[in-house]
């Protein structure tokens, strides 16, 4: 008996694609073709002492925008951060005259830490919407410093200043010790995000708080921890500010939380929660500096300044709308 064999077709082979994700992307080409123009329009924007500036630049709003986006990313909003970087400086300012400068910028760091989950836990008790209780916990900072200093300016021993200025010390190619900070807080913060199961629940939270909390997600816990990141951030970027100055006051840094905002928001990072990331926070850190730095060099008026970024802030959020509103045809 003869057995016909059926010749069987090869499966075809997909097609690789390339795609980039322009969200991804799209904010890392905009401050590459803004650097490349600079870079010709200008003889000094790619000098190194511009380029050690403007790294310093970025560290104060970097740190917080890097707590921001820890809290946008869980759904939540902290106005607070300006008002406990004040507090936790002048805490630090404290301790330093008492414990010396290493122990100094610890506990300023716990109290930060101890404030940011504070505000977190009134939030979460109150069921007060963040945007609004945070504030409120902000004006309350605020009070509080003003009340610890009299509203005078604090600073350390005239024999503990030079140790205390420790984050404006050039360790490496005339970068600072606070440049390095805040690329370690970007480096730790980005693994905690990305690789583990907090961070995953972090996105989670923020995407779907019901969905989250039914599969067994502390979803008030994870917004408490957002808001006790953001305080630690907020308290390194205090010392590195009060580092600077020699000093710490209450009405420092005072607004400060919404450029950091608008850094994460231009970053891509989505406003409603559940999508972004540290690293695009980072550029858009940068892109603002930049853009701020490019206005001095070319010597252009920097009232239109404050336009450009109100543009590019706009541009995103109409971005992330857009792209929602495709999400949700699908």
């Amino acid at each position: 008996m003869k057995t016909e064999t059926l010749a069987v077709a090869p499966a075809p082979v997909p097609k690789l694609r390339l795609r980039v994700d322009f969200k991804d992307f799209g904010v890392l080409a905009g401050l590459i073709v803004i650097v490349i123009y600079l870079s010709l329009a200008t003889s000094t924007f790619l000098t190194p002492g511009n380029i050690v500036n403007l790294l310093d630049q970025t560290v104060v709003v970097g740190l917080i925008a890097v707590g921001a986006t820890i809290c946008i990313i869980s759904g939540v909003f902290d106005l607070s951060a300006s008002a406990n970087l004040a507090m936790s400086a002048i805490a630090g300012v404290y301790f330093t005259q008492a414990f010396g400068v290493a122990i100094g910028f610890v506990l300023a760091l716990l109290t930060g830490t101890v404030l940011g989950a504070i505000t977190g836990l009134m939030i979460v008790v109150t069921r007060v919407h963040s945007f609004i209780g945070s504030l409120a916990m902000s004006i309350i900072y605020r009070g509080i410093a003003v009340v610890l200093t009299g509203g005078a300016i604090v600073s350390p021993a005239a024999t503990q200043l030079t140790g205390f200025r420790v984050w404006t010390q050039p360790l490496f190619l005339g970068v600072t010790a606070g440049t390095l900070l805040f690329v370690l807080a970007i480096v730790i913060f980005g693994v905690v995000l990305g690789r583990t199961t907090f961070g995953r629940r972090i996105y989670a939270v923020g995407g779907n708080a019901e969905a989250a909390r039914l599969s067994g997600v502390r979803t008030p816990l994870i917004h408490i921890s957002a808001f006790a990141i953001s305080g630690f951030c907020a308290a390194a970027a205090g010392m590195v500010l009060a580092s600077r100055a020699g000093s710490a006051q209450p009405a420092m840094a005072t607004g400060i939380e919404l450029t950091a905002i608008a850094a994460v928001v231009i970053g891509g990072t989505s406003i409603m929660g559940g999508a972004g990331a540290v690293w695009r926070t980072a550029v858009g850190v940068m892109i603002l500096t930049v853009i701020a730095n490019g206005f001095n060099l070319m010597g252009w008026d920097t009232t239109y300044q404050q336009v450009v970024t109100g543009a590019l802030i706009l541009l995103a959020v109409a971005a992330d709308s857009l792209l929602l509103q495709r999400l949700r045809r699908k």
